[in-house]
């Protein structure tokens, strides 16, 4: 993910139900039942973490059993240390306390939760990016690190990156929250954006970071950042073994899906933000300006923009905000036709109640365009008949919005066939247009239009604007 990328915004859910989710997972709630378990009696070692003798009792606290328990039992216990859940009291005699953070997992406020499962999270990651070391131990019983080849900042990049990458796709507009294919995600980190088809060394990296990040999602996985339905066990079986049972090798799923889940969302959110990005939240503007609101949802795709305007009418009675709202618009700046447009469509979620304030706006050579058909649009009697004048810089005004909104989309496209359709002498009537955009529109319309003729008479038109503008 690079750093220059503009993240989408995400829609959250409320704090509340975020710390209730945290302390349900698997992970902190072992955590916080070993803190508690703890005594005068319970001895750590030099790093913090339970002498081998006590396992066997924590494993039994937590009511665990089978291959992993003494496993799940330790790394319980170091998130309950590094979460400040437990504190070592003398470290020469490994004697330990319960932290002063444990009390706020019953007593605190859902963001002091929250705030204990971020430090989990980050404990598991920091433990995702170590590699299997069952393999390098020698005859000894030692780790044998000359035969690892591993580059710890390396590793916790490549992580943060998949991270990254599956946060931007957890928060798109069109399906937030939908599981993604293991493949699709490792490629996105491996494969580069300008590479046609992979070579095979690229396809085995792609195989060997799946690999990888197998084992790292079922680490993350019980502490609540992700759902992961794992990697198909009988992918990695010896190709000379026959299949247990009849397989699709056209099903995606077999190869891992993920997703972030509720709360990974909100805690990807805030590592990113620790980070130095800006990392928008729905809600985030409810309480600033319309100013505020109309520029902070300018690049926002349509859903995430209506629900925050949702939000920030919500607190407001309708009259007054549309007032702001309307003062908000103004503007010959670049990015007024769109903030024109924002206007518009937060103006279309807003009651009967403030028609006096779009009628107070008529006369706006601004606004008087929009004013009108909002009230026409709200059956209001008596709305003025718009100059021709005022119907062409208005069809500017859009133009410009959209092309700022969407590029040269195909919806712009069929817009720009529209007009010059519909209005005969369209391009030798609007290029006299007082508007900081005619140029720029007219040769947007000349780009996108499929007809030569008409296109050559938008740039001729283009030419005409941007002379009368002394450009």
């Amino acid at each position: 993910m690079s750093d220059s990328s503009p993240l989408p915004p995400v829609r959250l859910h409320t704090e509340a139900e975020l710390a209730r989710d945290a302390l349900s997972t698997p992970l902190l709630s072992r955590a916080a039942r070993l803190a508690r378990w703890a005594g005068p009696d319970t001895r750590v070692d030099a790093g913090g973490g339970l002498v081998d003798e006590q396992l066997p009792a924590a494993v039994e606290a937590l009511g665990l059993s089978g291959d992993d328990a003494a496993a799940d039992a330790s790394e319980a216990w170091r998130v309950a240390v590094d979460a400040g859940l437990v504190e070592v009291v003398d470290e020469d005699e490994g004697t330990v306390t319960a932290g002063a953070d444990l009390a706020l997992l019953t007593g605190g406020s859902p963001q002091d939760v929250l705030a204990v499962w971020l430090s989990a999270v980050e404990t598991v990651l920091a433990d995702a990016s170590v590699p299997d070391l069952d393999g390098l131990v020698d005859e000894e019983g030692e780790v044998d690190l000359s035969a690892l080849d591993w580059d710890p900042a390396g590793e916790a990049e490549f992580l943060d990156g998949v991270l990254g990458n599956l946060y931007l796709l957890t928060a798109g507009e069109d399906t937030p929250g939908a599981p993604v294919p293991l493949p699709a995600l490792a490629a996105s980190v491996i494969v580069p954006s300008d590479m046609g088809e992979p070579t095979n060394d690229v396809l085995e990296q792609v195989s060997d970071a799946m690999m990888r990040l197998d084992d790292q999602f079922r680490m993350l996985e019980p502490v609540g950042f992700v759902a992961y339905q794992p990697v198909d066990e009988a992918l990695m079986a010896d190709a000379d073994e026959e299949p247990a049972a009849p397989v699709d090798d056209t099903d995606v799923s077999r190869y891992g899906m993920v997703r972030l889940t509720p709360l990974g969302l909100y805690g990807m959110r805030a590592r990113l933000m620790e980070a130095g990005y800006e990392a928008p939240a729905v809600g985030d503007l409810a309480d600033k300006g319309a100013d505020a609101l109309l520029d902070g949802t300018a690049e926002f795709p349509p859903g995430a923009a209506q629900a925050e305007t949702e939000q920030w009418l919500q607190r407001r009675e309708s009259l007054a905000a549309a007032r702001e709202l309307l003062a908000a618009a103004r503007g010959s700046d670049a990015g007024a036709p769109l903030r024109r447009l924002r206007c518009q469509q937060a103006l279309s979620l807003v009651g009967a109640s403030a028609e006096p304030a779009l009628r107070e706006v008529l006369d706006d050579a601004e606004l008087g365009g929009l004013a009108r058909v909002w009230l026409t649009e709200h059956g209001a009697a008596d709305v003025p008949a718009p100059s021709e004048a005022m119907v062409y810089w208005l069809t500017i005004d859009t133009v410009a919005a959209q092309l700022s909104a969407e590029g040269n989309s195909e919806e712009l496209r069929a817009l720009v066939e529209g007009l010059a359709r519909q209005h005969g002498g369209f391009f030798d009537a609007v290029w006299r247009v007082d508007h900081p955009a005619t140029a720029d529109v007219l040769e947007a319309m000349g780009r996108l239009h499929p007809d030569k003729k008409v296109a050559k008479e938008a740039r001729k038109a283009a030419f005409k604007a941007r002379s009368q503008q002394g450009g």
